[in-house]
């Protein structure tokens, strides 16, 4: 664990992992919820590697499920194949404690998500059978919280 300190002052999560994606600094710290309408029409092709997962709904996700997906796919890659990531968590979504009353201002920033719209590319691998890219894309794919399908070139 560290501890991210800037000239300007404190700015990101206070307790962060090194393997997590996170933004290294951010203009503001906190953003508003917003919300995720329609469908995507960036990132919704094959650009790097042969074969992709491709999402198929709309929901947030974090930088540990990111994680979880991007090492599950490295087990089945092993030395052969490579491994694009076409998405980063740079949302940060604010909670506070358990035991708090209203007011008192918004909490603070507990981890990052990246909003997904239907359509969008997620991950992309290279350099590998189809088998085994359609193995380690699904198994992927069970760590996420959308729907996703198999997309190759």
């Amino acid at each position: 664990m560290e501890q991210l300190e800037l000239r300007f002052g404190f700015i990101g999560v206070k307790n962060l992992i090194k393997d997590m994606l996170h933004p290294k600094r951010v203009k503001y710290e906190k953003k508003q919820k917003g919300r995720a309408k329609g469908i995507e029409t960036r990132a919704t092709e094959l650009a790097f590697g042969a074969f992709g997962l491709k999402s198929l709904g709309s929901r947030w996700i974090s930088a540990k499920q990111i994680e979880a997906a991007r090492r599950v796919i490295l087990r089945y890659l092993k030395k052969g194949g490579k491994l694009w990531i076409r998405i980063f968590p740079d949302k940060p979504v604010t909670s506070k404690g358990t035991e708090f009353s209203m007011g008192g201002g918004k909490g603070s920033v507990s981890h990052y998500v990246f909003p997904i719209k239907p359509g969008r590319i997620i991950f992309e691998i290279d350099g590998v059978k189809e088998e085994i890219a359609t193995e380690a894309l699904e198994k992927a794919a069970d760590k996420l919280p959308v729907k996703t399908k198999f997309v190759k070139r």
